[in-house]
């Protein structure tokens, strides 16, 4: 019997170069996105020089509006760089969809809960995802310099854009544990993930703006109305970021 890539020799060459051509420029664009960041990150406050603004990105709240680990303890990081004297704000920045889904709301709780003063805390709540969070915290809240705070899976990426969007910037990696199978999806989703970053970046992908809330001043400004009376209550389902 005649095997089928040997009766269409130029189909199985085509569909191979196809998967040669995409293997490529996964690993092309994972390695630029890790070399340019390396270096860039500590998971030690003290080695950090003073920026204006602590930059949180967003991550999973559960349905019962508590924090996932992973927030948690960008949260928890974000106090830490605030205690210490290395920022003068702290800028929150995620996904709030629904009302009844708001990753920045919940993290400004958290913060309002650790002592940080509320005129300290600004809001971001269009972060829908990483590019989002940088292009808006330059272009709305005239960031001009920040320490990035996520997970090291999440760290190179984040830098990356970062600097894309016109910002300069350290990182504060916030693995203060072991996060499971969350962990190790996050991992697999950070390969594909880069290769959209560097296209972001290199096309300066549209991202929903809005009016100036300058990091210079109140944060309250920027935390917006309560939810409407009858708002929906369900949890609503979070985007990738």
């Amino acid at each position: 019997m005649t095997r089928p890539f040997r009766r269409h020799p130029r189909i199985t060459l085509a569909v191979a170069g196809a998967f040669l051509l995409t293997l490529v420029g996964v690993i092309g664009a994972n390695a630029l996105v890790v070399i340019s960041s390396s270096g860039e990150d500590t998971k030690d406050v003290a080695k950090l020089r003073h920026a204006q603004v602590a930059l949180v990105l967003g991550a999973q709240v559960q349905p019962d509006g508590r924090m996932s680990a992973m927030l948690a303890d960008r949260v928890s990081q974000a106090v830490a760089l605030w205690r210490a004297g290395k920022v003068d704000r702290i800028l929150v920045s995620g996904d709030h969809h629904a009302w009844s889904y708001d990753e920045p709301g919940t993290m400004k709780n958290a913060l309002l809960a650790a002592g940080v003063p509320a005129s300290a805390i600004f809001t971001d709540h269009a972060g829908f995802n990483t590019w989002a969070s940088m292009v808006r915290a330059r272009k709305v809240f005239d960031v001009k310099s920040a320490i990035v705070v996520t997970q090291g899976f999440h760290m190179a990426r984040a830098l990356y854009l970062a600097r894309a969007a016109g910002l300069s910037v350290q990182g504060l990696d916030a693995d203060l544990r072991g996060y499971g199978a969350q962990g190790k999806k996050s991992d697999v989703r950070e390969l594909l993930a880069r290769v959209k970053a560097v296209g972001d970046g290199a096309i300066d992908s549209h991202v929903l703006l809005g009016p100036p809330v300058p990091i210079s001043g109140d944060g309250r400004a920027s935390w917006g109305p309560p939810p409407p009376a009858g708002a929906s209550t369900l949890p609503a389902i979070p985007q990738e970021r």
